[in-house]
């Protein structure tokens, strides 16, 4: 590389000019070298009103399943209705004019139910409640209709509901999953976190996921962990006792210890099978002597 002489107030200063290149490029590296979590905390502070979405952990509080909504039918319902059934809820709060973030979380989870073995309307719910009490209950019927055909589930089955609701009823739910959400009116738009909430059938809060997308293994952990294993086959039931959600990972991984125990119990059973095998065959080898 030829380093050009830096001409300062008339002379030429050739030690210089190597030190500032270097210097900058060190800035560069360092700049590039920030982590990525750098920029939303700067975005954050440069905008206060940011700070007000959230959500507050309420893992193993209820809801209160009284509060009553709008459905896609124009009747209104208490939430009671789908719950106390055996099955596993998935809450959604969203609204339906949303012009970009509720649109992907709605699509993130239809497009990962159909992945698992586990059926909406069968094996557990899904609940979506309109947070602007300004929408109307047409609205949410185009939105269910949308999103049932999505997931190939019959409107009869209960599979995936949409609601509207008063500001009260809305701020109750609202705050006892702690979602934290504010209206922007200069948008006429609402600024809110993106989370699926899992509930257990008595309107138990069992598990977060968080984000625009889900992994399969995630959302059918999170139901069977929600049901107590109540859904699900065996095999399922296994993979549950085989993994635990890692709050760090935001995912549920593997559980090394439970799989050693599992892998212990199943060595033990085929050692036994072994055994028992030859002792059957050594009687009767014995009988056929005499």
């Amino acid at each position: 590389m030829i380093i050009k002489r830096i001409q300062i107030r008339g002379r030429t200063n050739k030690a210089e000019s190597p030190f500032r290149l270097l210097s900058a490029i060190l800035l560069v590296c360092i700049f590039f070298s920030l982590p990525s979590t750098s920029y939303p905390q700067l975005n954050r502070s440069a905008h206060p009103q940011l700070k007000k979405i959230d959500i507050k952990d309420r893992l193993g509080e209820y809801i209160p399943l009284q509060k009553e909504f709008i459905n896609s039918s124009g009747d209104t319902v208490a939430l009671a209705r789908f719950f106390n059934r055996g099955k596993p809820v998935i809450l959604v709060l969203a609204y339906y004019k949303c012009p970009m973030l509720c649109g992907y979380v709605l699509n993130g989870l239809a497009q990962t139910a159909p992945l698992i073995n586990l059926k909406p309307g069968k094996d557990y719910y899904i609940l979506t409640l309109s947070i602007s009490p300004n929408e109307k209950a047409s609205l949410a019927a185009q939105k269910q209709a949308t999103y049932l055909n999505l997931i190939d589930a019959s409107p009869a089955d209960s599979a995936w509901r949409f609601f509207v609701g008063k500001e009260d009823n809305i701020r109750a739910i609202a705050s006892a999953i702690g979602f934290e959400y504010y209206y922007v009116p200069e948008r006429d738009d609402y600024a809110h976190p993106a989370v699926l909430t899992v509930l257990s059938d008595k309107g138990k809060i069992s598990r977060y996921l968080y984000g625009i997308s889900f992994k399969p293994n995630d959302l059918k952990l999170s139901l069977l962990e929600a049901s107590q294993g109540k859904v699900g086959n065996t095999i399922d039931k296994l993979l549950l006792y085989c993994y635990h959600f890692d709050p760090q990972e935001g995912s549920y991984v593997v559980f090394a210890t439970n799989v050693m125990k599992l892998g212990g119990a199943v060595t033990l059973l085929i050692l036994f099978i072994l055994l028992g095998t030859l002792w059957l065959r050594e009687i009767r080898r014995k009988k056929a002597l005499t």
